[in-house]
């Protein structure tokens, strides 16, 4: 079979603009909100460079040497987010993309007043006990409506609209029917908690993003500054590309490797996809296939262990654990993900007779780790500080500092001053976003906290499903997934986490549980139909359908559906069972569950499979993921019927084929 039968008819047609040569830049701002800023040059530019080249430095200066008083140090970070928002992201489309506007320039002025207020006025109200002044309210209220504007502008409008909603549930308590009336609260009140209260605006969320969040997107840009990025995707070519469907592996390596570090499935899509899906193509892949794989490799990085898209940082803060519980518990189940992505493509290349790239016109690995592997070390340094206890905080800035340092080890890996520059800019720059969206979503969960609503929706959601935990589980998923559309994954999170995770705490789930399955759809939301803006961002490179290529980005990533719900049937999985034989176990019979899942989807095993074949691998999968002795028992005795099948057509057909060549030669 020739590698490009199998094509669709949507890759018969030419295209004016060739696969490889789309914009990069164009693609993201298509589909990620947070990328539609403008390119500022000559002395506006320059000062907008300072100003986040300042707040980088901020941020490293009082993560390692000079710590400053929590509230100050979150109201001076969303003064420069606000800042930096206002003069690059333009109000509307048609508005003026080369320069800032003077309507900008007050907005910038007035968001860095009403932050920096909070920041300079701090100690006053706390000896007045927190009670306001006419000046703290009316800072207040200019600051609420500034934040509102900066999130529309910088990740767009679904959150500031949801913040809107909860704002005026809080108000119109009174007025509201059955369970969802409460006393209700004056604007004044509402002020107090979102402005000068602990659980609004400068809550958890601001908090985590200002601490955290940002260090470690600073710390990613700086491994970018180094040529990690490079380092990873050559690397991805040099072990995978030669195999079968080689490209396609290294779009999972590669995506999955940069994905958990810049927390944006839609903008791992637009950088690495633009490499990807293309050599995908040139080894006969489907356009919308391969648009496809590269969607799911890059959503299934903000579950990835360590870093999750910076989610795990979140969820430790919101369940008071440490960060270490967050990762090992992440562990299997995004191998399971991506274990399964790899089954699928490697199967569809075999289903399709499609091979790897000849060795030769790949990287060489050994030469590639002597000249990068230093680049390493830093990414060791972190997981050996978060491990052995040390903050996160400490981690994230003795890795920058240690990633600086060591690329001076190389010539070509070296920093100068231009590059640290350049690097320092795009780490605030490449934040800003999340400030806004973690700033906004403070009203939500300041809301949920003054009013109770989140244990009321729990109860709707219980009532709903008369307690039944599937039920359960299927309402939370279709909550989480709705809530996470088009949103940043550790805004998707925050969300959920507030609002639908305490149902499922009330059924008696773990917390770390609960909220893990949380994450997962508030994730997927990236390539769920019909705003799977991942799969849309990887449409626009290949030229394919967005709605095909949707579709096929959900089926290929049906595994990160599934799981969520095993492993809260089977906590094993999160390595919360002490019980090593039992999770050892437990693991062994999901990864060959994850095996039968991804043949099933694809289509293929050793042979064709027929619709009953399949769903046949689709029902020993769902066995064999849920551990349990009968299940297990269950799913590999169905395993070993399909493969009896399959080898039993294989050898008639290899009967058939030798008796038909026999009665050729006969007949010639």
């Amino acid at each position: 079979m020739s590698m490009r039968e199998n094509n669709s008819k949507e890759d018969a047609v030419v295209e004016e603009k060739p696969l490889g040569t789309v914009d990069v830049e164009e693609i993201a701002k298509k589909f990620d909100v947070e990328s539609r800023y403008r390119n500022l040059t000559g002395k506006i530019g320059l000062m907008v460079a300072w100003i986040a080249v300042a707040m980088s430095v901020f941020h490293l200066i009082t993560a390692g040497l000079i710590p400053m008083v929590t509230s100050k140090h979150r109201a001076i970070h969303l003064a420069f987010g606000l800042v930096l928002i206002f003069l690059m992201y333009p109000a509307r489309k048609k508005s003026d993309q080369s320069k800032p506007t003077i309507f900008d320039y007050l907005l910038a002025i007035l968001g860095a007043v009403g932050a920096g207020y909070l920041a300079v006025m701090f100690d006053s109200i706390a000896q007045r006990g927190m009670s306001s002044t006419t000046m703290d309210l009316a800072m207040g209220l200019l600051t609420m409506v500034i934040i509102l504007e900066a999130a529309r502008r910088s990740i767009g409008k679904e959150l500031p609209i949801l913040s809107l909603i909860f704002l005026a549930y809080a108000y119109l308590g009174p007025y509201l029917p059955g369970p969802l009336a409460h006393r209700g609260y004056s604007i004044k009140t509402l002020i107090e908690q979102m402005y000068l209260g602990s659980e609004g605006i400068f809550g958890i969320a601001l908090g985590v993003s200002a601490s955290y969040i940002f260090l470690f997107i600073l710390f990613g840009a700086f491994l970018n500054g180094t040529g990690m990025s490079a380092f990873f995707t050559n690397g991805s070519m040099a072990l995978a590309g030669h195999k079968p469907g080689g490209p396609a592996k290294v779009a999972i390596l590669a995506s999955g490797s940069l994905g958990m570090i810049n927390g944006s499935a839609v903008a791992n899509v637009a950088t690495t996809g633009v490499f990807t899906i293309p050599l995908m193509h040139s080894v006969g892949y489907r356009k919308s296939f391969a648009s496809g794989v590269e969607a799911v490799a890059s959503t299934g990085g903000q579950i990835m262990p360590p870093i999750m898209g910076t989610a795990a940082f979140i969820m430790a803060e919101f369940l008071g654990i440490p960060y270490s519980e967050v990762v090992i518990a992440a562990i299997i189940p995004a191998a399971l993900y991506y274990v399964a992505l790899w089954f699928m493509v490697h199967y569809e290349a075999m289903k399709s007779g499609l091979r790897g790239i000849p060795k030769d016109q790949l990287p060489d690995f050994k030469k590639l780790f002597v000249q990068r592997a230093h680049l390493l070390l830093p990414i060791f340094l972190l997981m050996y500080m978060l491990f052995d206890g040390y903050t996160p905080v400490y981690a994230a800035f003795y890795s920058i500092i240690s990633t600086y340092v060591i690329s001076f080890l190389r010539k070509d890996t070296r920093m100068d001053l231009k590059t640290l520059f350049q690097t320092l800019e795009s780490g605030a720059k490449g934040a800003i976003g999340i400030v806004a969206a973690t700033a906004v979503v403070g009203y939500i969960v300041g809301v949920v906290s003054l009013t109770g609503i989140g244990l009321q929706l729990a109860n709707m959601i219980l009532v709903a499903s008369n307690g039944i935990l599937f039920l359960t589980l299927f309402m939370t998923m279709v909550a989480c997934i709705i809530l996470g559309m088009g949103l940043p994954t550790s805004a998707c999170y925050i969300v959920g986490a507030t609002v639908a995770a305490p149902a499922l705490t009330q059924l008696g789930i773990e917390p770390i549980t609960a909220h893990m399955f949380v994450l997962y759809f508030a994730c997927l939301s990236a390539i769920t139909p019909p705003v799977a803006l991942a799969a849309y961002a990887g449409a626009g490179i290949s030229g394919s359908n967005p709605s095909k290529v949707g579709w096929i980005a959900f089926r290929l990533g049906i595994t990160g559906f599934l799981v969520p719900f095993i492993f809260v049937y089977s906590p094993g999985l999160l390595l919360q069972n002490p019980n090593y034989l039992v999770v050892g176990w437990a693991i062994i019979t999901a990864m060959v569950g994850v095996f039968a899942l991804g043949t099933s989807v694809v289509g293929f095993w050793r042979d064709n499979l027929n619709m009953v074949e399949r769903i046949l691998l689709f029902a020993a999968a769902i066995l064999m993921i849920k551990s349990g002795i009968k299940t297990d028992a269950a799913g590999i005795a169905i395993l070993a019927l399909v493969l009896f099948l399959q080898l039993k057509r294989l050898k008639g057909s290899a009967s058939f084929a030798k008796n038909a060549s026999e009665d050729t030669t006969r007949a010639t």
